[in-house]
């Protein structure tokens, strides 16, 4: 027989690989962000000096950027990273896993990863929340709570309530409670909404009495873009009573604000109530993995999908409850308790707070106001103008909205610049600095936080814009 002619290869294109990807300086990424990511991002990462930094590494509270200087993470991605950097016990559980060669995808099979970790978030949740759909980021798990909602609700009740300054995801279904006109843009979003202000427990009451559509209402327990907003127990005990009233499914979004992050494993535990669904993300991947979960009580998931007839109508996808996912996420639970972190949480939170009240009657003139919990912090400014001296505030004030978000943005960028401390912004009210630093934070970081803040605080208003324009012209 001849021989068979040789198999032509497909070309491999001109592609980066693992070892050239860790290699990129920062202009060869900033050349590549622009041309592939998001050009007009970049804009705001050169206002802040952010564009500047290649992290090499990153471990506990720190990242180490490509000079080796560490920087004090204030930040956390967003809650994130209850565990600090590559916590050992994470790398561990994950490094195990892949040389026992362990299954990832087993959709076709019951998950003993899934089954484990579904069963521990039902032990660390209150009351009847038991039922766990499990996927990949926040969004997911929050289109998922509104979805069992609506369908636990009927068809004859599809209306959902949600807060001014909302922010829950922006895959379409829940970019449709969320709050926010740069997210909406000019997307068909779904219109059974009804939009009420944040802890107006009346405004709630009226519209669950008015309006008999209403079958679900949606909050952030505290709101993290909005500027870290709560609501007092009173309105939770309230809300949750008027949920039973009037036959309302109440979803509490804790993407951001739970797993121990403002000192309880759920923050709508400090107000002695439990929600009907709830949902949590960001550090449940202990740091290493996108892992969303939503948890609902058994009632209203039976409702919504407790036949075989309507079991699979909102099934895990495929890589909802992804085995690696799935032990990052059992390890980061049982570190979370092991080493005390919520305990942690609520103790350092605490003297957080408390330094940042002094530094606000230091500096009355800059810093607005100081609230939060735990490790859940928003520092507010004044508007520019009321941080001028007086003669250039009528001149400044006209100004102000347009020069929001500026003076927290000058006191960030000098921040990373001159101290090597990174720190957040909220998407609403930009005149707010976000702190949620890791649940590992002892008190000399915050010490050290602290001090870079105070000493940034001093320079004044005039000299921190100075400096900012010095900087930008470098």
């Amino acid at each position: 027989m001849p021989a068979e002619a040789p198999r032509a290869s497909t070309p491999k294109p001109a592609l980066l690989s693992v070892e050239e990807a860790k290699a990129l300086d920062v202009s060869r990424m900033t050349e590549l962000f622009l041309r592939h990511l998001n050009p007009g991002q970049l804009h705001f990462m050169k206002l802040l000096g952010f564009h500047k930094v290649k992290i090499e590494r990153a471990e506990g509270m720190y990242y180490y950027d490509q000079n080796g200087r560490a920087i004090l993470d204030f930040f956390g991605g967003f809650g994130s990273l209850a565990l600090g950097h590559n916590h050992p016990r994470i790398l561990a559980a994950r490094r195990k896993f892949q040389e026992e060669h362990r299954q990832e995808i087993a959709i076709a099979f019951m998950s003993q990863y899934a089954t484990a970790l579904a069963h521990n978030l039902a032990a660390c949740s209150p009351g009847d929340l038991d039922m766990v759909f499990l996927g990949s980021s926040g969004s997911e798990a929050m289109e998922a709570a509104v979805k069992v909602a609506e369908r636990a609700a009927g068809p004859k009740r599809p209306k959902i309530v949600y807060a001014e300054n909302s922010f829950h995801g922006k895959t379409k279904g829940v970019l449709s409670i969320t709050d926010g006109a740069l997210y909406r843009g000019d997307f068909k979003l779904v219109d059974h909404t009804v939009r009420v202000p944040f802890g107006d427990i009346a405004a709630i009451e009226h519209a669950f009495r008015t309006d008999p559509e209403i079958g679900t209402i949606v909050l952030e327990t505290v709101q993290g873009g909005g500027g870290i907003i709560q609501a007092d127990a009173a309105f939770w005990q309230r809300l949750r009573q008027l949920c039973d009233q009037y036959g309302v499914l109440w979803v509490a979004d804790e993407v951001q604000c739970g797993f121990g992050r403002t000192g309880k494993f759920y923050a709508f535990e400090h107000y002695g109530v439990v929600p009907d669904v709830t949902a949590l993300a960001k550090s449940l991947g202990g740091g290493k993995s996108a892992v969303g979960a939503m948890i609902a009580k058994r009632d209203v998931y039976m409702k919504a999908y407790g036949s075989p007839k309507t079991a699979m109508i909102h099934a895990m996808a495929t890589f909802g409850g992804i085995g690696e996912a799935c032990v990052t996420a059992i390890e980061a639970i049982n570190t979370l308790y092991d080493e005390n972190l919520i305990d942690n949480s609520a103790e350092v939170g605490g003297y957080l707070l408390e330094r940042l009240k002094e530094l606000q009657a230091r500096y009355p003139s800059l810093l607005k106001e100081v609230r939060g919990q735990g490790m859940m912090v928003g520092l507010e400014f004044h508007d520019f103008s009321q941080a001028m001296p007086m003669v250039l505030r009528p001149l400044i004030g006209m100004l102000d909205d347009k020069l929001k978000g500026s003076l927290p943005g000058f006191i960030g960028s000098h921040l990373l610049r001159d101290h090597g401390v990174l720190v957040a912004f909220t998407e609403y009210n930009r005149n707010v600095i976000r702190l949620e630093p890791p649940l590992i934070c002892e008190r000399q970081h915050v010490d050290a936080f602290i001090k870079a803040l105070d000493e940034v605080m001093a320079r004044g208003i005039v000299k921190i814009v100075k400096d900012f324009i010095a900087a930008q012209v470098k």
